[in-house]
């Protein structure tokens, strides 16, 4: 399997406008898998999309807490998507222990559930979760202890810098619990301005990519100042630069 994906939300207004065609651009692009996002609203799209295309969904995201468990993990095993992975909680859960405890439960409640549908529950980072200390650890890794082991990480890794970690060394010690890394570059600004091909930016993007080798690296951008197919596909030749 390839190592290399790309996350929707990259792409969302294109996507939204016409789901068939920019699944097209980013097959022509070279990418063979996708992150979706909002699996059971795009469930229809995806369906027909992936297969026509030759795209799979090792991964998705998709909010898990406070929501229909069920139907989410009922539609990622349809369109084959093995880790579904929570987006996004709020900065302030992740001020202090009780709040950490309680979102670790809350995942591995929704793991228990994914399993009967032959699906894992992951959680995706953004920088607030390495900004908060607690007892000078990042609150993203007390969260990790806390986790059944069945509950994976994607380490956005431009956030986890943006949060003051050094990103390859927080992949480091998470080890093998991450099982998806989200590379994106730029000059790590928290309102996503600045973000350029991975590359082209203050991420050492092959010293991330060796600290997590087995990683699926899922391209993404949450913004950019122009054509994003143009700038996912110099992210992709970059990539498959560096894996070879």
């Amino acid at each position: 399997m390839s190592l290399l994906s790309v996350q929707l939300y990259s792409v969302r207004d294109a996507f939204a406008a016409d789901p068939a065609g920019t699944l097209r651009r980013l097959a022509a692009i070279g990418f063979t898998q996708v992150e979706p996002y909002g699996v059971v609203e795009n469930a229809e799209a995806l369906r027909a999309g992936l297969p026509a295309n030759g795209l799979t969904a090792p991964t998705a995201h998709a909010r898990l807490i406070g929501t229909d468990q069920p139907a989410v993990f009922a539609a990622a095993a349809e369109l084959g998507i093995g880790l579904v992975i929570d987006p996004m909680v709020r900065p302030e859960q992740w001020q202090d222990p009780a709040g950490i405890a309680a979102t670790a439960e809350a995942l591995n409640a929704a793991a228990k559930l994914a399993s009967e549908h032959g699906v894992r529950v992951g959680y995706h980072n953004h920088w607030w979760e390495l900004e908060s200390r607690i007892d000078g650890r990042s609150a993203l890794e007390v969260f990790a202890d806390r986790l059944d082991p069945a509950v994976a990480l994607e380490i956005d890794t431009y956030w986890a810098a943006a949060g003051g970690e050094d990103a390859a060394a927080l992949l480091r010690r998470l080890g093998d619990r991450v099982r998806a890394i989200h590379v994106k570059d730029g000059g790590l600004a928290t309102d996503a301005t600045g973000q350029v091909p991975a590359g082209q930016g203050r991420i050492p993007v092959a010293e991330v990519l060796a600290a997590a080798p087995d990683a699926l690296r899922v391209v993404e951008f949450d913004a950019f100042d122009g054509d994003l197919f143009e700038a996912l596909a110099a992210s992709h030749a970059f990539l498959t630069g560096a894996v070879r």
